[in-house]
């Protein structure tokens, strides 16, 4: 198979080209004005800072939004592949449709994905992002992930960004330990990181079991030829096949959008947390209404705390016990102690401002540690299910580690804006690369229409579900792994040569990441 399967009717008319260009065009000024008025407002209201920390905040959002540009190269060219090869959408307008699903689904995303992977990192970095050894992180990781994701762009290898991230994070964590091997805060959460690998590992095999499996039951249920046969020249396919494809790739790129997304938008929230956080720090949209209830919330879960610190002694320094039981996870009675003395300081500390908008902005940062250390014990708490809480005592803790969450991980919705613009106008510059491994190098022959569809399906649903549920998965990864599964189903074999590359892309992006965020922090630490 030849890459002259990008026709020029497949690529679109140049008056669709010109159409969509002028449309996009026209979302993306009004974005960027939109962002650039909401940052701006934000930088007004919080206190004058030295210039060079705005540079730094300008540098570091360009590289932050520069990886998610470079995902769209990788991982949202993935859900228009089938659409363009199956003649339903030409590919300038199928990029820009999947641009704008991209954008809703960042905007509908929960937050959960973006600060499930923030815990990967040690605790020690998170609580002291404005410092330089935060600086050097947020530059490590990012650039790491950005040289792996760009190398792999250009030999057009479906690698994947989820990956590439993930592998970066760890490799600053373990870098940041050696570094301050007596800092037990220093230290990467491996429970947290093997979770996450979980779900990298297990999705794409999934997405080719599922994608298989599906494929299979269509051609015994579903008896409409032409639905498993190959494109024939330019010409689209019949009207209900091209829905179904759309619609596929609309809830792909969707899909991606609310889990991909995510990634981008917890890296910028460090850096502003980090760079203004007299402004981003805490909430500042929880009402005065909202922040009584927390206060009260706070009061009634130190109560319950204090029940199951019994024989503990009178904790002297509540934030660095409970430092160290988020990384042993060994729940005594004295933590419960510590836990419950920093939930009552959390709602002194509340108590006495109308509202979190009202902290004075010298406290804006010990109140959010505060608040960050809290709920990230009662996280574990709740995985490892120790201590045992009577029903109605979990009860109470889950409703006040949800309103630390809601006070301490939120995401504005400018920063959302940015990462889906960012997202959208990488998928329109670079998608020609990877959608072409995807069409037309992974299988021996063209793509069906059943076999687009069923990938995708399968990649739609296991991406919702990963988000559901705050697990990282890639894009990339599920659905070639699912055009692998559909070829194999159909018995059109498997170009080995690609299938074997994308395979030693996908063993090598973890270890390579990992040492290049490790170097690139390390001589960043020296350099901040």
């Amino acid at each position: 198979m030849n890459s002259t399967v990008l026709s020029e009717q497949a690529i679109g008319s140049p008056q669709t080209r010109m159409v969509s260009l002028l449309v996009f065009g026209g979302i993306l000024l009004a974005a960027l004005i939109y962002i650039g008025s909401q940052l701006g407002h934000d930088l007004t209201v919080a206190p004058a800072s030295p210039a060079f920390e705005y540079v730094l905040l300008g540098v570091a959002l360009l590289i932050a939004l520069g990886f998610e540009f470079v995902n769209g190269f990788h991982d949202t060219a993935n859900a228009v592949a089938t659409v363009i090869y199956t003649r339903s959408l030409p590919a300038t307008f199928a990029v820009v449709w999947s641009g704008a699903w991209n954008f809703l689904g960042v905007l509908i995303s929960s937050g959960a994905v973006a600060y499930a992977v923030l815990q990967l990192l040690p605790i020690g970095l998170v609580m002291n992002v404005g410092s330089g050894v935060g600086f050097a992180m947020v530059f490590a990781l990012l650039l790491a992930a950005i040289v792996w994701n760009l190398g792999t762009w250009w030999f057009g290898l479906p690698s994947s960004s989820s990956h590439t991230l993930i592998g970066s994070i760890i490799g600053v964590g373990v870098m940041n330990q050696m570094m301050s091997a007596n800092d037990a805060n220093a230290a990467v959460d491996w429970g947290q990181a093997l979770s996450v690998g979980k779900s990298l590992l297990f999705s794409p095999l999934i997405g080719f079991a599922a994608a298989y499996l599906l494929l299979l039951a269509m051609k015994t249920f579903i008896k409409v030829p032409e639905l498993y046969a190959e494109p024939h020249g330019d010409k689209p396919p019949p009207f209900w096949v091209r829905s179904l494809l759309i619609l596929t790739c609309t809830g792909v790129s969707f899909a991606h959008g609310s889990n991909d997304g995510q990634k981008g938008m917890g890296l910028i929230m460090l850096i502003l947390i980090g760079t203004v956080p007299s402004a981003y720090a805490l909430n500042k949209a929880v009402t005065s209404s909202e922040t009584q209830t927390f206060v009260s919330v706070a009061h009634h879960a130190s109560e319950t705390l204090s029940k199951y610190a019994t024989g503990a002694t009178p904790v002297a320094n509540p934030r660095a016990e409970l430092e160290h039981y988020i990384q042993t996870k060994d729940a005594t009675p004295q933590v419960m102690a510590a836990l419950g003395a920093l939930t009552a300081t959390v709602a002194g500390q509340v108590a006495q401002r109308p509202s979190l908008a009202d902290v004075p902005h010298d406290q804006v940062n010990n109140v959010r540690n505060n608040m960050y250390l809290s709920s990230e014990a009662l996280r574990i708490m709740a995985k490892a299910k120790q201590p045992a809480f009577s029903p109605d005592d979990q009860a109470v803790l889950d409703n006040y580690h949800g309103l630390l969450d809601k006070a301490t991980k939120f995401i504005p919705t400018w920063v959302k804006v940015a990462v889906a613009i960012a997202l959208g106008l990488g998928t329109m510059v670079g998608w020609r690369r990877i959608v072409r491994t995807v069409g037309e190098r992974i299988g021996k022959t063209h793509l069906t229409y059943a076999q687009g569809a069923s990938a995708e399906i399968v990649a739609m649903l296991t991406i919702g579900a990963a988000d559901r549920f705050g697990l990282p998965v890639s894009t990339t990864h599920v659905l070639s792994s699912g055009v692998a599964g559909t070829m194999t189903a159909n018995g059109s074999g498997l170009q080995w040569t690609t299938v074997r590359n994308m395979l030693l892309a996908w063993v090598l992006t973890l270890p390579v990441s990992i040492a290049l965020a490790a170097v690139l922090f390390w001589l960043l630490r020296h350099v901040f």
